[in-house]
């Protein structure tokens, strides 16, 4: 199935009914991903991939939080069925070399348009939020080492009155666990019901 790089959330579709839409482009260069919600299931088209993914045949969902060092408030919504490519959506857009774009109101839209169409499917995939398991807490781990590391490199410069670097590390620190921290609590592994999407991971 082929789908214009033209479309948006709710162009009209047929009966008069609109069809729940998203497009963005993931990179600057390339062809923008197009998403409709058919009577069919999930219709795509991601570069030179497109199909029709039947909603019965989605077996994962997952929602998480993923920054850019572009746009920081960037999300991803992953999805997983059988005989297709894994699926990505995410909620900004690339309008130049030095843009992203925020497309919250859309892409939530369009997340909780899919929902309502796995549920009225009778779809029962699994739905996830936040990172794999396998990853985060490995990450959370590496993450307080690293705290902990520039809490006492701060400490130890005080004490020598190394006041500017002390001061230079604690500023990185305040960063550090500000972006980190964010970043871990809102990618938190667990699950979610389709008829309560989490609002920490939808814009």
């Amino acid at each position: 199935m082929e789908l214009s790089q033209g479309d948006a959330v709710g162009e009209e579709a047929q009966g008069g009914e609109p069809v729940p839409t998203y497009t963005y482009r993931p990179s600057l260069l390339g062809a923008a991903f197009n998403f409709r919600l058919t009577e069919k299931g999930l219709a795509y088209q991601a570069g030179r991939r497109s199909g029709v993914v039947p909603f019965r045949d989605i077996r994962l969902v997952r929602l998480s939080f993923k920054p850019a060092s572009m746009q920081s408030k960037r999300y991803l919504t992953e999805i997983w069925a059988d005989g297709a490519p894994k699926l990505q959506l995410v909620s900004s857009t690339w309008k130049s070399m030095m843009e992203q774009q925020r497309q919250d109101k859309d892409y939530a839209a369009f997340l909780d348009a899919l929902h309502r169409r796995l549920e009225a499917s009778g779809a029962r995939p699994i739905y996830e939020r936040g990172s794999v398991p396998l990853l985060y807490w490995p990450g959370l781990v590496l993450f307080a080492a690293v705290a902990l590391s520039l809490a006492a490199l701060t400490v130890r410069g005080l004490q020598g009155n190394a006041i500017a670097g002390a001061a230079f590390v604690a500023a990185f620190l305040a960063l550090f666990l500000w972006q980190g921290g964010n970043f871990f609590r809102l990618n938190k592994p667990g699950v979610y019901r389709p008829d309560a999407l989490p609002k920490d991971l939808v814009p």
